[in-house]
């Protein structure tokens, strides 16, 4: 089983590499890949089962312990994401089905990739966990209405069967997973310890779909939409980060906000696509599930070297103090 554990931790941690490889199989190859699209939803309903085995009474203690820093955060995550997207989508010369993706991604909650990126940042981990833990409950009626808003100047967009959507690829497999956690305890923590190999399976076989089912689109349009990918993600963790400074929240604590805010539930973005738009429109999700895994890797570095300068001064923050 230790072996099985050093297995998903490595998988865990070489996740963009493993993306970025499947993406280019998928693009060289494409008809090997397409058939996995009819298994998306269903990828991402183990994701988030898996979601559910890992949360625990404490993430949600913390939203009662702290509620103004953890309603900052998720209403930065669903005010930043979603106006940014809707910026680029006005601004640039987008067609209308990569425009829709794009707004996806910005109107989706935050990803559990979130919270390890915040803890190698040496920034607040439980404020990170209780924000995504409380935009993934919330996504179901936030999400579909700010799609709604956003998105429907591009394409015709249904917030009732967004919501039905999000409801079984996220509410039902997470409440499952807390179910399953509460009826066998201690049991289930050895299979926690393999959810990041599982979890980097599933999210790298949806991107494969989407690539492998937009492969043209890709080869026209690719360079320009990786380039709104980046620039949207870039912008959130800026302004998320400035987000936190308004609000006087200590350094801690503007790491996990603008983390937080920079890096989406893109495997839902490609989700939600890929089911009620196109296969194109799944592509920024796609693109984005690379790109925030290295500017995510990156920010938490140049994070932890600034922490770690100023307990060298001996100037230690305190993740609790606002």
């Amino acid at each position: 089983m230790k072996a099985l554990e050093k297995v998903s931790a490595f998988f865990g941690n070489t996740f963009a590499v493993w993306v970025l490889l499947m993406a280019a199989a998928a693009f060289i190859y494409p008809q090997g890949f397409t058939w996995i699209g009819n298994y998306i939803v269903w990828l991402l309903g183990i994701i988030m089962f898996g979601m559910g085995l890992t949360l625990s009474g404490s993430d949600f203690k913390e939203v009662a312990k702290r509620p103004k820093d953890v309603a900052i955060g998720v209403a930065a995550q669903f005010i930043i994401m979603p106006l940014l997207a809707f910026g680029l989508a006005t601004l640039l010369p987008l067609s209308p089905q990569v425009a829709v993706g794009v707004i996806l991604v910005g109107c989706c909650p935050g990803g559990t990739a979130s919270n390890v990126m915040t803890y190698l940042a040496k920034g607040d981990t439980a404020l990170s966990v209780a924000v995504t833990s409380v935009s993934t409950v919330l996504a179901p009626i936030l999400t579909p209405s700010l799609i709604l808003l956003f998105a429907s100047k591009w394409l015709p967009v249904s917030p009732g069967d967004l919501f039905v959507s999000i409801a079984q690829m996220i509410i039902i497999p997470i409440v499952l997973g807390i179910i399953v956690k509460m009826l066998l305890g201690q049991k289930v923590e050895a299979g926690v310890k393999v959810l990041p190999l599982v979890s980097v399976i599933c999210i790298v076989a949806i991107v494969g779909a989407v690539v492998g089912g937009s492969k043209e689109q890709i080869a026209s349009t690719g360079l320009a939409i990786f380039a709104v990918v980046v620039l949207h993600n870039m912008l959130g963790l800026l302004l998320g980060y400035w987000a936190a400074r308004l609000f006087k929240m200590s350094p801690p604590k503007q790491k996990a906000i603008s983390i937080e805010v920079g890096m989406q539930n893109s495997a839902l973005g490609a989700g939600l696509a890929s089911v009620h738009f196109s296969p194109l429109a799944a592509v920024p999700s796609a693109i984005f599930s690379v790109w925030h895994n290295i500017s995510g890797a990156l920010v938490a570095t140049y994070y932890r070297k600034q922490a770690e300068k100023l307990e060298a001064k001996g100037d230690r923050p305190s993740s609790k103090t606002a």
